[in-house]
């Protein structure tokens, strides 16, 4: 496989090779699909309306919706792409015989104007466009959970004692910990550990990361050892032993680009968020493939359920077992990524998802 070069950010888009079909949401260097097929029944325009991402509407005309970056046209005369916006009309039409997407501005009535829309490098903030993904699907997910490595567990500061030696702490209370470097960061969030994550039948005990549950945030008063910090705002009550992390920026990009990875990558999915055992549409799994095997936000994974280990009733030999094939569960998408591990949504689910269920190349 080609290796792709993209340079990400939001502007709405999605184009047909063999239609033509093109919307655009970032800049990309694009590696034409082989083939890209329609969905049945896709229509020759469509209105955005509010609450559509660019997955719905890539659904309508394309089998595989995550397949529209493949087919992307990049179009170098195009100083300002517009983003796609409720009210837009994505018009089915031709030029020197090649059928491609545009959009209305403005709508169906009223003053129109038609915009074919490239891959560029937008750093304006969205607004009201619409986004890659429901957002609200994932937005609990997208600053404060987090997943931990064993280093970070072993090497982070931690909460050693709260003022007046009281068992647990919260907003406006005084706590000390150490491990605080001197002057590098004055907040900190506090996180507890959770649940541990680990390789599904491993030889040995190969520890992916911990669940972070999230406490708080607390500010630094005086530095040393201990160090002194209030803690300004607390959704549970802080306990020793708590761990700290340097604040991060709760800003994180909501827009995805979704995409196979470059290389052959297959893991498995090692938890499905909330304690459910099976997962459905627009959940949240956990699988075990992170940056360290080039996990990146947008990658696209089908999802496979191992078949059924029969005994063959027909074979003389009484103890004659067969695998059934895999059958495709599903395609999820991740959205944040960790050392060893990654969130992923589930896009579509033919049939629930299961821990244990392997996830590769789509």
């Amino acid at each position: 496989m080609l290796k792709r070069t993209m340079k990400r950010t939001f502007l709405g888009a999605f184009f047909k090779k063999r239609l033509g079909l093109c919307l655009s949401v970032f800049l990309f260097t694009p590696v034409f699909a082989d083939t890209i097929d329609l969905a049945p029944n896709h229509p020759e325009r469509y209105v955005v309306v509010k609450g559509d991402t660019l997955w719905d509407i890539s659904a309508k005309f394309l089998t595989d919706p995550w397949r529209w970056p493949d087919v992307w046209e990049f179009n170098p005369q195009i100083e300002n792409p517009h983003l796609i916006y409720p009210g837009d009309v994505i018009v089915l039409t031709y030029e020197d015989g090649k059928p491609v997407l545009k959009v209305l501005k403005g709508g169906e009535s009223g003053e129109t104007k038609t915009i074919k829309l490239s891959p560029k490098v937008r750093t304006k903030k969205v607004g009201k466009a619409i986004p890659t993904i429901p957002i609200n699907a994932i937005r609990a997910f997208l600053s404060k959970p987090r997943i931990i490595s064993q280093r970070e567990v072993e090497n982070s500061p931690y909460i050693v004692s709260t003022q007046g030696n009281h068992l647990v702490a919260g907003a406006g209370d005084q706590i000390y910990a150490r491990g605080i470097p001197r002057g590098k960061n004055i907040r900190y969030s506090i996180y507890r550990t959770g649940r541990v994550y680990r390789n599904p039948d491993a030889r040995y005990d190969d520890i992916l990361g911990h669940e972070a549950l999230y406490v708080g945030v607390a500010q630094v008063r005086q530095f040393g050892d201990p160090a002194t910090l209030t803690i300004i705002d607390s959704v549970r009550e802080g306990l020793i032993g708590d761990k700290l992390f340097p604040e991060q920026d709760s800003d994180i990009n909501q827009f995805f680009i979704p995409h196979s990875p470059d290389t052959p990558v297959e893991g498995n999915i090692i938890e499905v968020i909330d304690g459910l055992a099976r997962a459905g549409q627009f959940q949240t799994v956990v699988i075990n493939l992170g940056e360290f095997d080039g996990m990146e936000r947008g990658h696209v994974l089908q999802v496979l359920h191992s078949g059924k280990v029969i005994r063959d009733v027909v074979s003389a030999d009484p103890r004659d077992t067969v695998q059934l094939p895999e059958s495709k569960s599903g395609v999820i998408m991740v959205f944040r990524t960790f050392d060893r591990v990654s969130y992923a949504l589930v896009m579509s689910a033919a049939r629930d998802l299961s821990i244990r269920d392997t996830v590769k190349n789509p």
